[in-house]
């Protein structure tokens, strides 16, 4: 019953952190953020003006939130703010893009996903294996 328990493996907190941070913000940087970031340069980008700011200042923040916070997040630099960041452009996706549908066409089921590990991020901080201790970051 001791296998179980998966008392076999290794146990640490910072090692958690570090693959959920990676994992994530890999995972936005690579699959949501670059390819906004590649239709902005080339021009071809369309995007929803949720927040009555315009299309362009919006995907500009978007952007900021799903390259630049996720590159960041993945390097542990900044990683309580650069996870708020994502948190908030998480919500805004879930309940404004997505009307906070978790099912049915044009759910926001991955964006509410997103959103659960970001705000993890930004209570629990990034753990030891991230360049946020040598900047001056507790924890």
């Amino acid at each position: 019953m001791k296998h179980l328990n998966l008392n076999f493996l290794p146990q640490s907190t910072d090692l958690a952190l570090l693959v959920l941070r990676v994992w994530l913000g890999l995972s936005m940087l690579l699959l949501h953020g670059w390819g906004k970031l590649v239709n902005l340069i080339n021009g071809t980008s369309k995007f929803p003006d949720l927040l009555g700011l315009g299309q362009t200042p919006t995907l500009i923040l978007v952007i900021f939130a799903e390259v630049g916070c996720a590159a960041l997040l993945v390097a542990g630099i900044y990683t309580r703010f650069c996870a708020l960041v994502l948190a908030i452009t998480m919500g805004v996706a879930y309940f404004v893009a997505h009307g906070a549908k978790l099912s049915g066409p044009g759910n926001g089921e991955l964006a509410f996903i997103f959103l659960a590990g970001f705000v993890a991020l930004v209570v629990a901080g990034g753990g030891r294996f991230g360049f946020d201790r040598k900047l001056g970051a507790k924890g």
